[in-house]
């Protein structure tokens, strides 16, 4: 990642290419985006917990997920401190992307169109997440 933050969790880019799947790593640690429709992640529906997938910290809870139409998982809140944004300039625009405020690793952007109460869309990869349904 090109940032001067600190992370709780930090390793070397070979230890993340060890632990991670080439997908993982490629949208969590090189900025990369899954291919719309891909994640089995969107026909999850299940309560419980959506994690980082590189460090396991809880982001999601599964009663903030929606159905945005855009492919991938989408959330309208994560849980207190578990993310954080900075400005993205790539792709000739503007946006919002989204990190596990643990990891560093990337997960999406967030826009703002998604439902109420928050009006926002966490618009996330599904490789960067894993579900641990509630027991």
């Amino acid at each position: 990642m090109a940032t001067d933050e600190k992370f709780a969790v930090e390793k070397t880019q070979d230890e993340w290419r060890r632990e991670l799947s080439s997908d993982s790593y490629r949208v969590l640690r090189e900025h990369g985006t899954e291919r719309a429709g891909s994640s089995p992640l969107n026909d999850e529906h299940r309560a419980g917990t959506f994690r980082c997938a590189g460090c396991g910290q809880p982001l999601f809870a599964a009663d903030t997920k929606f159905e945005s139409g855009s492919g991938w998982p989408s959330f309208f809140k994560p849980l207190p401190g578990a993310v954080g944004t900075h400005e993205d300039h790539s792709h000739f625009m503007r946006r919002i992307e989204v990190h596990c405020s643990r990891c560093g690793g990337h997960l999406g952007h967030v826009f703002p169109d998604g439902p109420q109460p928050t009006g926002e869309r966490y618009c996330m990869n599904g490789v960067a997440l894993r579900f641990e349904p509630k027991s």
